[in-house]
């Protein structure tokens, strides 16, 4: 069948959807689906029961809408997070909880996320609270059932499993004391009262939602993020949205691969919070490791600022073997020295051969620097040399949903997930 008009304008109207984003192909099998499986036998007789019945309205968007998601997704967010977090509260000084907002939440692999890295960077759970949003009411029970199959645990490490997951029939149960720490709801973002009663968030991560949306529903849901973020509050989004963010004005916080933002008019970032750091997905057992600190402690954890120029550049000595080359690579990164980076990388491909991880630290190096053609090819690269690198996979798919290459950028989340299927 060839999809009627009527039903590509409900789904603008009701969800902000760009047929474009999805493609044509994608709404005609959700209609078929449901003409299917509804008490009707054409487009017609379809459409009249969707304008009588919201219960189908909804069943049509929950048979577009296809969540992708897993903990611990975009690593590097996570970190920036928990450093803002514990800047946040330090300013608070114990006046109120912090106030974070996930959405759309999905299955709630996020929002859960962001309790866990908060609980481990020491953070207590009376310190700050998660809402938690999404459009779809079956989703939203599946969230708050909190019983995940291996799909929801990707790349490495998965040692928050072990702290915060018991092993089930069906999968793997959430831990009471995080799942507490998240309310769920359903809203529509597109509603203008949505969270209308609700105080403004320090905190607000929406990502890869921005990129099914035109031009119109982009520049109205940014707009209507600011009456729900805080002045001087931060929002995190996709990767593949962050050129919309700068062009629409939102101020980037210059924190490699974390892509969170201000409002103009917001507070300037602290020094601390200028820094860059390039933290990559393989080397953050710090963020899962439970902090040393006593729970209730809530001034900054965070390091004194020092600019770059006064740190000690440690590049790695040629006759370091190839696991010490990349660890000090890492620390290069992480301290924002990045050419520095980018050169011992080439230097240890020159040296040693092929190697994997070099590879994929050139393409995090040179996604970093806004170079997104080249990062594929070093993404590329590390594939051939491992095919199911987690990370290279994730970050290649990410930057193919930028150019519009949904269906080659669902290939490699398909082979992610059976990488993860055969180590789990």
């Amino acid at each position: 069948m060839s999809v009627d008009t009527r039903f590509i304008d409900f789904l603008k109207a009701r969800i902000g959807l760009d047929v474009g984003s999805v493609g044509i192909s994608v709404i005609e099998r959700a209609v078929r689906q449901r003409i299917a499986s509804a008490p009707v036998s054409d487009a017609d007789a379809y459409w009249a029961l969707l304008q009588d019945s919201s219960q189908e309205r909804q069943a049509l968007i929950e048979a577009v809408i296809v969540p992708e998601t897993w903990f611990f997704r975009y690593p590097e967010s996570f970190s920036a997070l928990t450093r803002l977090a514990d800047q946040r509260l330090a300013s608070l000084a114990g006046s109120r909880p912090l106030r974070i907002l996930s959405l759309p939440c999905a299955t709630g692999e996020e929002p859960y996320s962001i309790v866990m890295a908060l609980l481990d960077a020491g953070i207590a759970a009376p310190l700050f609270r998660v809402d938690a949003l999404d459009v779809s009411p079956r989703l939203i029970e599946r969230a708050q059932r909190a019983v995940y199959g291996k799909n929801s645990f990707r790349g490495a490490p998965l040692d928050f499993r072990e702290r915060y997951f018991s092993a089930v029939e069906d999968g793997y149960l959430l831990d009471a004391a995080v799942c507490r720490q998240v309310r769920f709801q359903c809203g529509n973002l597109l509603d203008p009262a949505l969270l209308a009663d609700q105080p403004a968030y320090d905190l607000v991560l929406c990502r890869n939602l921005l990129i099914y949306f035109d031009q119109a529903t982009q520049e109205s849901v940014l707009a209507g993020f600011r009456r729900l973020t805080r002045p001087d509050g931060v929002i995190f989004i996709g990767p593949a949205e962050a050129s919309l963010a700068s062009r629409l004005g939102l101020q980037t916080l210059a924190i490699p691969q974390s892509f969170a933002f201000r409002y103009p008019a917001a507070v300037p970032a602290s020094p601390a919070e200028r820094t860059p750091r390039l933290l990559p997905p393989a080397s953050h057992n710090a963020l899962r490791q439970p902090c040393m600190a006593p729970a209730h402690k809530i001034e900054s954890r965070a390091q004194p600022s020092v600019s770059h120029g006064q740190r000690p550049v440690m590049v790695p000595r040629a006759d370091e073997g190839a696991v010490a080359q990349l660890k000090a690579i890492a620390r290069l990164a992480d301290q924002g020295h990045l050419a520095e980076a980018r050169q011992c990388c080439e230097r240890l491909l020159a040296e040693q051969g092929p190697n994997a991880e070099a590879f994929y630290w050139l393409g995090l190096l040179s996604d970093a620097g806004g170079k997104p053609g080249e990062a594929q090819k070093f993404y590329r690269k590390a594939l051939y040399l491992q095919p199911q690198h987690p990370e290279a996979l994730s970050h290649l798919a990410t930057l193919l949903v930028a150019q519009g290459d949904l269906a080659a950028a669902r290939r490699l989340q398909v082979r992610a997930a059976q990488g993860v299927d055969k180590d789990a």
